[in-house]
């Protein structure tokens, strides 16, 4: 009886504090939605009210109600561009995925291939895509020099992350496994690869976005010679006509589209990592 009563008394402050951890996650993370949606609301009702004071003119900067009636007026033209934007984002996020990663292994599995062209592959990260994507225009057909730049740009993080993470293997686990005469197959299967997970995709990750940013600046310079129907070039084209209605459009449809892939991403991150790994294991408790 006495061990009974001592251990209720222990139960219930258990539980207690269980509750309140609990009730301390919902309110953070009631806080995290609702807060960035206050500020943003906030923000919005001083753009309309600014606008309409002032009497700012459309073509100088546009209210928030305008671009949401030119969004919900040109919907077909701008979500048929954003689809070709999203298109050669996807083509090159994945071929930034498999060249980075497949590249990465090479280089991990031979030295002599790591020295000799990972330095080309930082020159393409320094090298502004900006001035890349004109000379790609000139020498390769335009969806193509378009793909490529959005390439260029995503593939750097996929093989530097992937390759620290290759190369940063737990000392102890790599002999033990040189203790059971692994092969290098196994090595890299069981060992190196998911130990490398989490790198591999906090560079995907980054990789989502920046492979966005390459298909825009491709499209603009493609839509400067003429030619391209992507969302950037719907940017430039209102540009050129001071159709800022639907320049802010276009760019809030862009602006959404780069959010979803990044909370896509961090989503395929936390799913793979969050039984296993201390980043996601942290963002539980």
């Amino acid at each position: 009886m006495t061990g009974q009563g001592a251990a209720s008394p222990r139960a219930d402050r258990e539980a207690a504090s269980r509750s309140r951890t609990d009730a301390a996650r919902s309110r953070d993370r009631a806080l995290r939605i609702t807060l960035p949606i206050l500020v943003l609301s906030m923000m919005l009702v001083i753009w309309e009210l600014v606008v309409r004071v002032a009497s700012i003119p459309p073509y100088v900067l546009p209210a928030p109600s305008l671009i949401l009636e030119t969004l919900v007026a040109d919907r077909e033209l701008l979500l048929q561009s954003l689809l070709v934007t999203l298109v050669t984002t996807l083509e090159g996020f994945l071929l930034a995925t498999v060249g980075g990663i497949g590249l990465a292994v090479l280089f991990n599995q031979s030295r002599l291939v790591e020295y000799s062209l990972y330095p080309f592959a930082v020159i393409l990260q320094v090298t502004p895509i900006v001035a890349v994507a004109p000379l790609l225009l000139i020498y390769l057909p335009q969806p193509v020099a378009v793909l490529a730049c959005a390439w260029i740009v995503a593939f750097f993080p996929v093989l530097a992350n992937t390759t620290l993470g290759l190369n940063s293997v737990d000392r102890n686990l790599a002999d033990l496994f040189s203790l059971y005469d692994a092969s290098r197959g196994q090595r890299l299967w069981r060992l190196k690869l998911p130990s490398a997970l989490p790198y591999m995709l906090g560079g995907l990750r980054i990789a989502g976005g920046l492979s966005l940013i390459g298909a825009v600046v491709a499209e603009i310079a493609a839509g400067s010679a003429g030619a391209g129907s992507g969302l950037a070039y719907r940017i430039a084209e209102s540009g050129y006509r001071l159709n800022i209605p639907r320049m802010f459009a276009a760019l809030l449809l862009l602006s959404v589209a780069g959010i979803v892939i990044f909370y896509l991403l961090s989503l395929v991150n936390h799913l793979a990592l969050r039984h296993w790994h201390e980043s996601a294991l942290e963002q539980e408790r």
